[in-house]
């Protein structure tokens, strides 16, 4: 039997899923996750057998807890405070419950936590199509840096791989720079699948892993 280590890039899933699926609550949301993860161990074909699940990677960074200025409502905000990180909170103690799940955590960089003017609302006021005066809270977005997550990522990929700990590893993850990691594992012979959810990846990417799937039709169909 095929063992399988499922490694999911948490900000990115959760950024797809709620454009496709929705905002559901922490629980819903964890077991959306953990459900959605154990479709990758069932093959393609009916008559496949399931795969054996080594362990499921959750990797993604702790909310904002700090007061950013906000130059459109000149007030300040409290994320400490916002009910976003509560749910954050309660969604990563649900999926700590889960049989065989290990949460990764990398770090904010809060010294770059800052209000930015989005990019299709910078190209509307650069085409005179929109003013200054007319700019809205949502003409704005919070920036802010996330710091290793792609480098917890990259290790664990090197681990299981060098010590021989898996025969499969699924990915699901966006078009980041994955290819050195993803090589490495190709090397030590581990079958790597990138799961982009429906995304479209680099060629550079694409020579490096030994295939794509995406187990919900939903995250497709949007394009």
């Amino acid at each position: 039997m095929t063992k399988v280590a499922i490694l999911v890039d948490g900000g990115f899933y959760r950024r797809i899923s709620n454009n496709v699926k929705g905002h559901k609550t922490a629980k819903e949301k964890a077991d959306e996750l953990y459900g959605y993860c154990l479709r990758h161990l069932k093959g393609i074909h009916k008559e496949d057998e399931y795969d054996e699940l080594y362990r499921i990677f959750y990797y993604d960074s702790a909310p904002l807890n700090k007061v950013v200025y906000h130059p459109l409502t000149k007030k300040n905000i409290d994320f400490s405070r916002l009910d976003s990180k509560k749910w954050a909170e309660d969604f990563y103690s649900e999926l700590s419950r889960k049989r065989k799940v290990a949460l990764r955590f990398g770090e904010l960089s809060d010294g770059s936590a800052a209000y930015n003017i989005k990019a299709e609302t910078t190209k509307k006021l650069l085409k005179g199509s929109k003013k200054i005066e007319d700019l809205q809270e949502h003409d704005l977005s919070l920036n802010v840096q996330q710091k290793g997550v792609d480098m917890r990522i990259g290790l664990d990929i090197a681990t299981l791989a060098f010590k021989n700990q898996v025969d499969k590893i699924v990915l699901i993850a966006g078009d980041s720079d994955f290819v050195p990691a993803a090589k490495l594992a190709r090397r030590e012979g581990i079958d790597f699948m990138l799961d982009s959810l429906g995304n479209n990846i680099k060629d550079s990417l694409s020579m490096h892993i030994d295939g794509r799937r995406t187990c919900d039709n939903d995250y497709i169909k949007r394009y």
